[in-house]
């Protein structure tokens, strides 16, 4: 399998970063007295006494109920690591445009000169009146676990860790179509994930969700079982949910008859210890710039494979889900982003492809502009179904 290829300069690269990739325009007119007395003084103080009045009124009179906060602590930057807030702020800078290009959702990011959780949960309450979502970003595990579970019930707006559930959902998306493609039942796959930080907690989460009982989660120490000692919460929680071969041992003895290696990690997979997996295997290894095996030896053990990187087939790309997903949680009021509508996110991305599904193109690209809109309303309908469900209980 060739690499397509993509021909990047230095020069190129830094002259589009210069001055930043985003700017803010305007939405009415500011041209002369009359435009201005109504966008600002007097006219803005009608506005601002209605919305005193009846705060709800901000939803449509202000950008916060569509503005989500791209917001990071530059702890787990790419493959970069913990290289500070300054230094991540063009990373969120191409996430906020990603959210602009592809779901027409404005966004600002902030970088954070903290990495204490209790600080940056104070900050965004503090600020909570001045956007309508936020996607967490590159924020180290197992920190951004409890991030996100305190933020979600501190905020009442959607929150979502874009490392971690962009991540899942597009997994679940490309594995449903590998399923279809090496024709088997997804229920019925074993798989084997490496890697248990934020992108693996929240793939094994999504795929346990979608009713796949046969997850093992490997770390660096080897197969997270409920016998193992020294297990944070987080994968104490999960080796009593998953592994229900109860397997221990490494990479070897865990995907020894596994259908479905995914890896998120930055390890590497010997040849010898691919071999041990079922026929017509699926393996997606996404660690990026360096997969945890080459493509090219990946297909001698397995019929599908995909990668996290853009020059070969089957990226699994997160703009694929969260610019959609979002998008719908706004559009349908949402407070929260659920499991519902991630599972739901991921179906309507695997649909698209199922068109025209083979081997190479299970996931579509992220320049099809089916995706974003496909998503957000599988998302809406979801959310709709989940309030839905809720207004049942309460008149029960």
């Amino acid at each position: 399998m060739k690499p397509t290829g993509i021909d990047l300069t230095t020069e190129e690269t830094f002259e589009a970063h210069e001055g930043g990739k985003l700017h803010i325009g305007l939405t009415a007119p500011l041209n002369d007295k009359r435009d201005l007395s109504i966008a600002y003084t007097p006219g803005v103080a009608q506005v601002s006494r209605a919305i005193h009045t009846d705060p709800e009124l901000a939803e449509k009179y202000t950008w916060a109920s569509r503005l989500v906060a791209v917001v990071s602590d530059g702890t787990a930057v790419l493959g970069l690591g913990n290289i500070g807030a300054a230094a991540s702020l063009p990373v969120m800078e191409g996430k906020s445009a990603l959210f602009k290009r592809f779901a027409g959702l404005d966004s600002i990011p902030l970088v954070l000169e903290t990495n204490d959780v209790d600080q940056i949960i104070e900050t965004l309450v503090h600020l909570r009146s001045s956007f309508g979502a936020v996607n967490l970003e590159d924020i180290s595990a197992p920190r951004c676990f409890e991030l996100e579970s305190r933020l979600i019930e501190a905020l009442d707006m959607p929150v979502m860790h874009d490392d971690q559930h962009g991540t899942a959902v597009v997994v679940l998306a490309a594995l449903k179509n590998a399923a279809r493609v090496v024709r088997r039942e997804l229920f019925s796959l074993k798989v084997v994930i490496s890697g248990a930080g934020a992108a693996g907690i929240a793939v094994a989460e999504i795929l346990l969700a979608a009713g796949i009982a046969d997850v093992t989660l490997l770390d660096s120490r080897g197969v997270i079982h409920k016998d193992r000692r020294y297990l944070t919460d987080i994968k104490a929680a999960y080796a009593a949910r998953s592994n229900p071969r109860g397997l221990t041992g490494g990479s070897a003895q865990a995907l020894d008859g596994a259908d479905v290696f995914i890896g998120v990690s930055s390890g590497t997979v010997p040849e010898e210890t691919l071999a041990k997996m079922s026929e017509d295997a699926i393996i997606f290894a996404l660690s990026n710039p360096d997969p945890e095996v080459h493509p090219d030896v990946a297909h001698k053990f397995a019929k599908v494979v995909a990668t996290g990187r853009s020059d070969f087939p089957n990226q699994i790309n997160n703009v694929l889900a969260f610019p959609g997903i979002f998008r719908g949680a706004l559009d349908a009021g949402a407070k929260r982003i659920t499991s519902e509508m991630k599972v739901a996110a991921a179906d309507a991305i695997a649909a698209i492809a199922a068109e025209e599904l083979g081997a190479d193109y299970i996931v579509p690209s992220p320049f099809d502009e089916r995706v974003a809109p496909a998503v957000a309303a599988a998302v809406i309908a979801a959310a709709r179904a989940g309030m839905g469900a809720e207004t049942e209980r309460d008149r029960r």
